[in-house]
């Protein structure tokens, strides 16, 4: 009992002067703005924040980056999905990028899109508006089409389908808008970025409190750039890492299955693939700027945050794997987190170990909305102060999963066919199979930094990094590690992979 008063007293003061450092009563409006910006396959570990000049200006540097910023399944729809729930994918149940596995499926539109963070700011007041791709199976006429408006968005603009950048369909307000390939009329992420800065206007003269989430295809594939663009970086190359076209003897076998050394058109196809993702992202560049230069106009930017990231890593070359990911390697899992608001002092690095199903909870705190018990994530918002020293942990560990999908047959390599593989490339090297399943407990603290990984399949294959020594995952230590640790880490990944709420929590 004493415990309990002892946190009623100092927990409660402490939240009371983070709001109000967050919110100082000058006479600006009780509420913030928040825009959220989601990039589509953007790493951190090949350099994908290089080309964002304009975005680590205007939003890294104006406020925080956060330099160990970890997704908690390395795929499109299960990351998305965690972002909107503030969950673990055991949780809402999201697998992978198909209906059957639960990607915007009727089951997870009637059970999981009323609860998500965007109704609950709708229903305090706030208008909130949505742009670009959401979940890799919306607008599927099996599950209600493009009519389908996920609950809580005031003005939506859906993309039907996977990342592109030309020849899509949209859903706007359900009303299906098709587009095709002019550059000025239909280039996807100037479209968000133009109807992003339409709504800031519109919002401004309505004096609502808003959130915004842009969702640009970039630098997914297609990898298509604007045409001014397609010249640029014209001399670049993947990035020749440790783990480049380096054949991997101790991991799972779907990861030693890959060819190496790569032929030497893998290596050209991975360099333009580089090439051109870059060149994606300089729009993306150019969307941040008119952002917030929009925003500084109507005189909206010193009451907004601004959220900068991305729902997975990516992987060119990487122990041979041409490209994608899906993996459980930090350079599929680990992204960007660039964060600028009101009372977050600029030019600052902070190192804590925070989650993408951190960003829903952060949201509702922002906003004064009470978190829900359901969500598996912690609000940043105490991370925000950066005159705070001597904060308390705020994580030592995480739960990764992935299951794995398969393919009856794939049409460029029919030798594979009925051997449950999927996503293979034309030298028939896969990044999936139905056993690439897995979970994994991800440590990290100023003196532990160790990545543990049991897979479902009838080896129980494991895998195991201490990336203090080996931050590149070369060497498989799962066989030579002290036996009492192994064990320690199997069980706390037992213990995550069912963890719900604050249980999820009470783990790090």
């Amino acid at each position: 009992m004493a415990g309990k008063t002892w946190s009623s007293q100092v927990c409660l003061p402490f939240f009371i002067l983070c709001f109000y450092f967050l919110f100082p009563t000058n006479g600006a409006p009780s509420k913030p703005n928040i825009i959220f910006i989601l990039t589509d396959d953007l790493d951190i570990q090949l350099g994908g924040l290089i080309p964002l000049t304009k975005t680590k200006q205007l939003i890294g540097d104006a406020g925080i980056t956060f330099t160990n910023m970890f997704v908690t399944s390395p795929l499109c729809c299960p990351s998305r999905s965690s972002i909107l729930t503030g969950q673990y994918v055991h949780n809402h149940l999201v697998w992978n990028n198909s209906l059957s596995g639960n990607c915007s499926s009727l089951s997870w539109q009637k059970k999981f899109e009323p609860t998500l963070f965007p109704v609950k700011l709708n229903k305090n007041g706030y208008k909130t508006f949505f742009a670009g791709k959401y979940l890799n199976q919306y607008g599927k006429e099996s599950v209600g089409g493009v009519q389908h408006v996920p609950p809580g968005w005031t003005s939506w603009n859906g993309l039907v389908g996977n990342s592109v950048y030309y020849n899509y369909s949209l859903s706007v307000n359900g009303v299906l808008e098709s587009h095709g390939d002019s550059y000025k009329a239909d280039y996807l992420t100037d479209l968000i970025s133009r109807r992003a800065v339409k709504f800031i206007q519109h919002q401004n003269i309505n004096k609502n409190p808003f959130f915004m989430m842009l969702a640009t295809p970039a630098p997914h594939s297609p990898f298509t750039s604007a045409p001014q663009y397609s010249k640029e970086f014209a001399n670049k190359k993947a990035p020749r890492d440790k783990s480049f076209n380096v054949h991997s003897k101790d991991k799972h076998w779907l990861v030693r299955k890959a060819a190496s050394p790569m032929p030497n058109t893998t290596i050209s196809f991975i360099d333009d693939t580089f090439r051109n993702r870059w060149k994606t992202l300089l729009s993306v560049d150019d969307l941040v700027e008119n952002v917030v230069k929009q925003l500084d106009a109507v005189g909206q930017l010193n009451n907004t945050y601004i959220f900068f990231t991305s729902d997975n890593g990516y992987h060119l070359g990487q122990f041979s794997l041409s490209f994608d990911k899906r993996q459980l390697y930090d350079f599929d899992n680990r992204v960007p987190l660039l964060v600028r608001g009101p009372g977050i002092k600029p030019k600052q690095q902070r190192h804590e170990f925070v989650l993408n199903i951190d960003l829903a909870p952060t949201f509702l705190n922002l906003t004064g909305i009470p978190v829900s018990n359901s969500m598996d994530g912690k609000s940043l918002v105490p991370l925000f102060q950066g005159n705070v020293t001597n904060e308390p942990k705020f994580r030592q560990n995480c739960l990764i999963e992935h299951k794995g999908e398969a393919h009856v047959e794939i049409r460029q390599c029919p030798q594979y066919k009925n051997q449950g593989l999927a996503t293979c490339d034309s030298n028939c090297v896969c990044e999936d199979s139905w056993n690439n399943t897995y979970g994994c407990v991800r440590q990290l603290s100023p003196t532990e930094n160790f990545k543990y990984c049991e897979f479902e399949d009838q080896d129980h294959f494991i895998e195991m990094y201490d990336l203090n020594k080996d931050p590149f995952e070369l060497t498989n230590i799962a066989s030579t590690a002290d036996p009492k640790f192994v064990s320690q880490l199997s069980q706390e990944l037992a213990k995550l992979s069912l963890c719900k709420g604050k249980s999820c929590q009470e783990t790090t």
